[in-house]
């Protein structure tokens, strides 16, 4: 391999790599900084670089894994070992700046890490640095008016969406192998899509926010982004709290196993009507593909859809604006916010009490009647277009993302996959307008199409059983790397 192959490669092939002893961690930690060094400044998708932690964890990473097999020193401690990874700057990392992506947190710098930063270390992970994102994780542009905009790395005039769009530009760039963003109301879902990369928002309390700068706390999660479905499987499997018998996702031997008939499901009550026929002719594209696998589909009707909008709402922006209160950032520092922020914050102060536990009570049916709603309909997951409007410039207006931002609601169980070779172009901006906030069940979100400039559009799948769902999806979506056209 060349050097932009190596930082186009998945995580299972350079991980075969440094087994075979044909590259070093420290090697490629090294190609890293130095595309990093050269794309940054183009796309701004790094805040913070910590070059000397990520080559001092890349040269124990490679003492470890190429020692003598046998001698005292050799170990092996899975899939991350050695892999150049980010992380989002809403999570913490000790002794290293935390920022949020804010002017309030800008000298912040933790003393503990976050738990799924402890986590990443044990499994030998290497910190490139901390990623750029929406001011607080509070938006969806990541045009972040205290350390610049993120760049799409498809299109570098136009935004990767947010909030975790530094860790999505960075992944599509080649300027890491994965990063653990967030996700409250498509955080990672959206500028996964928008950059074409995978990413995973799981269910609710699977993976650790302790440690991470809260927005929701009721919808907040953390979750990896990577180019393929087994990249995002490698790094769920070492963050991810396992339940009875399920099987560890950082093994590839769980995804090829169990791949039995998957039935979908397709709400078509949602936002069919408004679709454009690129996105139209997209889904059905994708759809047909995911059929030529062991999978059927057909159509279901999903209980309580209107409500969920402003249910999922009314908890988001009253939990943000409790947050900022409690820390003493809002309203006393109201004027170190961007715009945007402070004004959604003011929003939230006036939600009348009665709207929120409306909203926690709509939450908890929905919950319930979703699942039997699924087993009724004998589906193992809905799947539903997640975008209807193009993506945005960066120098979108802010009435165009104030039309856009209520109805991008908070999630449960996301996925952002990959979909490959489908015919046509599809430009639109992730809505998610009618995709209820209120369950915890597992759910995907796949890019339909790409185009020469940089326009995606998704596909999203929720269903019932994580694993169930990574098996059965990962044949079809995950066939090829992602590579932007910063090569």
């Amino acid at each position: 391999m060349n050097d932009t192959d190596l930082a186009f490669a998945s995580i299972e092939e350079i991980g075969k790599l440094f087994r075979k002893r044909k590259l070093s961690p420290v090697e490629l930690t090294k190609l890293m900084l130095a595309r990093i060094e050269r794309l940054n400044p183009k796309l701004n998708a790094y805040i913070t670089i910590t070059a000397e932690l990520a080559l001092a964890q890349a040269k124990k990473a490679e003492l470890e894994l190429l020692a003598p097999r046998g001698r005292k020193g050799h170990g092996d401690r899975g899939p991350l070992h050695g892999i150049p990874i980010s992380l989002k700057d809403n999570i913490y990392t000790k002794d290293i700046r935390t920022t949020a992506g804010s002017k309030i947190l800008k000298d912040f710098i933790p003393q503990h890490d976050a738990q799924v930063v402890v986590m990443l270390k044990e499994a030998g992970a290497v910190l490139l640095g901390k990623t750029n994102m929406h001011e607080f994780a509070y938006g969806v542009t990541s045009n972040n008016p205290h350390f610049g905009p993120v760049r799409n790395p498809w299109d570098p005039a136009r935004i990767p969406g947010g909030s975790s769009g530094g860790s999505a530009a960075a992944v599509a760039a080649g300027l890491c192998y994965g990063s653990i963003g967030t996700d409250t109301g498509g955080s990672i879902r959206i500028p996964s899509s928008l950059c074409g990369v995978a990413g995973l928002k799981p269910s609710w309390g699977r993976i650790s926010c302790e440690g991470i700068t809260p927005l929701s706390p009721a919808f907040d999660c953390a979750g990896p982004l990577a180019r393929t479905v087994g990249d995002v499987a490698a790094l769920t499997g070492v963050l991810y709290s396992r339940v009875g018998r399920e099987p560890n996702l950082a093994s590839p031997s769980a995804l090829r196993a169990g791949r039995g008939k998957f039935c979908l499901g397709i709400p078509r009550q949602l936002f069919f009507d408004a679709l454009s026929s690129e996105v139209r002719n997209g889904f059905d594209s994708a759809l047909l593909d995911l059929c030529r696998a062991p999978m059927t589909s057909k159509d279901i009707s999903i209980p309580l859809l209107d409500e969920t909008e402003d249910a999922g709402n009314h908890i988001a922006w009253t939990e943000a604006a409790l947050y900022h209160q409690q820390q003493g950032y809002f309203p006393a520092r109201a004027a170190e916010y961007g715009g945007d922020v402070r004004s959604r914050l003011e929003m939230g102060c006036k939600v009348p009490a009665v709207d929120y536990l409306r909203a926690l009570e709509i939450q908890k049916q929905f919950f319930q009647q979703l699942h039997l709603a699924l087993a009724e309909a004998d589906v193992d997951a809905i799947v539903f277009p997640s975008t209807t409007s193009i993506q945005l410039a960066l120098c979108c207006c802010a009435t165009t993302v104030r039309q856009i931002w209520p109805v991008c609601l908070p999630f449960r169980f996301p996925v952002a996959l990959p979909v490959r070779d489908c015919p046509s172009v599809c430009k639109s901006w992730p809505v998610c307008r009618a995709s209820p906030s209120c369950s915890a069940s597992p759910r995907f979100s796949s890019v339909l199409a790409r185009g020469t400039s940089g326009h995606h559009c998704a596909i999203e799948f929720r269903g019932r059983n994580c694993v169930g769902s990574f098996t059965a999806l990962r044949s079809p979506l995950h066939l090829a790397s992602s590579s932007s056209n910063c090569r």
